[in-house]
């Protein structure tokens, strides 16, 4: 089973641009749909975008569908989560999580993903 670890947290100002790093581990990586969530305090997990396991399909939260790109190196076993233009409400914990599957679907209901990462913290000052 992947195990992930994010990394590329830390402190914006409002229009600055952040790049969020989840490594994995394992040999599962390439056959994984993987997808970021975020969760602000008080708040639910909420999806931010997903990546098919080739990298051919991305998804998006209308929230972040032109500011933030995700993509993918299978030969790095890593995901990345550009975020640009960055705004105060885009400060939470964000997760990267896995999701193995028979047929490849980028879901962005959580609970469809088995694995998930610690999570790093990002801040955006106003």
């Amino acid at each position: 089973q992947v195990q992930l670890v994010e990394s590329g947290g830390g402190l914006a100002q409002t229009g600055g641009s952040l790049r969020l790093t989840c490594a994995a581990s394992g040999r599962t990586f390439s056959s994984s749909d993987m997808g970021w969530f975020r969760q602000a305090p008080g708040k639910e997990r909420a999806f931010v975008a997903g990546i098919s396991r080739s990298g051919g399909t991305t998804t998006y939260g209308d929230y972040v569908r032109t500011r933030f790109t995700i993509s993918r190196d299978n030969t790095k076993n890593t995901v990345y989560l550009q975020m640009d233009n960055l705004k105060p409400e885009d400060t939470a914990v964000y997760y990267c999580a896995a999701r193995r599957g028979l047929i490849p679907v980028v879901s962005t209901l959580a609970p469809d993903y088995e694995t998930w990462g610690q999570g790093t913290q990002v801040t955006v000052s106003s």
